[in-house]
């Protein structure tokens, strides 16, 4: 039965909600033209609704990782290095939940990426061949 859900995130199965397959249509026009694009709204729009349907929606020709710096504490961005390691990580865990390989996985974590210029270099490496 479904659900007028106010509090959380929204699901097709279980709660009333909007169709949103054609926002998710624009969005992926942009991604396949490797635009950017910022989500924003007030408390209750559907923000994280949407990024979680945007997941979904993606996820057969895109490798989709969903990573959160929130409760990380102070201490990774203290300094690049801390951040850029947390970062990987994160990259890291987040590719378990998909079909990637450990050794892709794994690749991820470089003890040598120690600055956001590294960073970055590492970022282009690893989705070289990747969408």
């Amino acid at each position: 039965m479904r659900k007028f859900n106010v509090t959380g995130t929204c699901t097709p199965e279980e709660d009333y909600m909007v169709d949103i397959t054609g926002k998710l249509i624009r969005i992926k026009e942009m991604i396949d033209a490797r635009e950017y694009f910022t989500i924003n709204r007030g408390r209750q729009y559907g923000k994280t609704t949407t990024l979680f349907a945007l997941e979904y929606f993606l996820r057969e020709e895109y490798t989709v990782v969903a990573i959160s710096f929130e409760g990380l504490g102070e201490k990774p961005f203290s300094n690049e290095e801390n951040f850029c390691q947390t970062f990987m990580r994160l990259i890291s865990k987040a590719l378990r939940f998909t079909s990637e390989s450990k050794s892709y996985r794994e690749s991820w974590v470089n003890s040598n990426v120690t600055g956001f210029e590294n960073l970055s270099e590492h970022i282009t490496e690893m989705c070289e061949e990747k969408k």
